[in-house]
């Protein structure tokens, strides 16, 4: 999730083991122990754009690796507290802080490598935004509270918020899958692999997205205390032999293609915009239409010119127009 949603997590774990007047130091380690493990997006190469997606939430987010990254951060941070906390005392808050990173970012679809170094599989639950207000600012309000007041029970009632948040995100994947399920038997279709997911910022808009007859179906519903369906569009499934017959299989863009179709759970297609892009289907700006958020170029002159071991490059989309912001908003409201 979010950095500021990381911090408040992971800071509500710690401050409720904190005793009357070591409420600010808990918060302090909990908040920075929370975010610490995503310092992995600093393992970047300009030579190979995709090093970036394998790192990230990988072995930093593991549970093997919490007591590590716990006692670096209580190592860290021991200077600043030392008048307030014993040692042992800002380990076991890093360590609150810590544990709690991997798990709440494996409740969101982007995928968290929780088993590493036994398995590479991307962990996404899928019952929350990667950010949404309504589960932070809550938290962030209860957290500071309990600063003020001293008092361990309002961090407590924090991290009882966000179970609850989290736990009703259950129900609405529920109703998610439940949707596409009756829109899929709708148009006779008998889906192969199903993925839903809240959309930005809130828990009531989902994206319901399902792959049938070598397509992709996208559209979205939206759960209050009925379902309502708002149709969208499909797109043929990547197949490399099909699509890009030029491209040896033995070249690293053909390998870049392999390790993105790992990243994206095999949700790929060729860019409708840009026959040279590869997208991955499960992101968009507005949850029942298929547009790039982000993808890898290919470059068919370096094939040519024998370039066999250059990298793919990276897409990403970074701006919203005022139409789409629009639409979104129609969604939600």
């Amino acid at each position: 999730m979010d950095p500021v949603s990381q911090a408040a997590f992971g800071a509500g774990f710690s401050q409720s083991l904190a005793t009357r007047h070591k409420q600010l130091s808990a918060l302090l380690v909990g908040a920075v122990a929370g975010m610490a493990p995503d310092l992995d997006i600093l393992i970047r190469s300009e030579e190979d754009p995709l090093l970036f997606l394998e790192f990230h939430r990988q072995f930093t987010h593991a549970l093997i690796f919490i007591p590590v990254g716990a006692l670096l951060c209580a190592l860290v941070l021991q200077p600043l507290v030392r008048k307030q906390l014993a040692f042992s005392q800002t380990c076991l808050f890093a360590l609150a802080g810590y544990a709690s990173h991997g798990l709440l970012d494996a409740c969101t679809s982007y995928g968290t490598q929780l088993w590493w170094p036994f398995s590479n599989e991307r962990v996404a639950w899928s019952v929350v935004s990667i950010v949404d207000p309504l589960f932070t600012l809550p938290m962030l309000i209860l957290l500071i509270l309990a600063v003020r007041r001293q008092n361990r029970r309002l961090a407590m009632a924090a991290l009882v918020y966000a179970v609850l948040f989290l736990a009703f995100g259950i129900v609405q994947h529920h109703r998610a899958e439940t949707a596409l399920q009756h829109l899929a038997a709708e148009r006779g279709h008998q889906p192969q692999r199903i993925h839903v997911k809240p959309s930005f910022a809130n828990r009531h808009v989902w994206k319901l997205m399902y792959e049938y007859d070598g397509r992709y179906y996208v559209d979205a519903a939206k759960l209050l205390l009925d379902t309502r369906i708002i149709p969208g569009e499909s797109i043929r499934k990547l197949n490399v032999l099909r699509d890009y017959p030029w491209l040896p299989a033995a070249s690293q863009q053909a390998k870049d293609i392999e390790r993105f179709r790992w990243f994206s759970d095999d949700y790929l297609a060729v860019d409708p915009a840009d026959d040279n892009i590869i997208i991955d289907v499960r992101y968009a700006f507005l949850p029942n239409r298929i547009k790039r958020m982000w993808g890898i170029v290919l470059d068919r002159e370096k094939i040519e010119r024998g370039e066999l071991d250059a990298h793919v490059g990276y897409a990403f989309e970074r701006g919203v127009d005022a139409q789409t912001r629009k639409q979104f908003l129609q969604m939600l409201f």
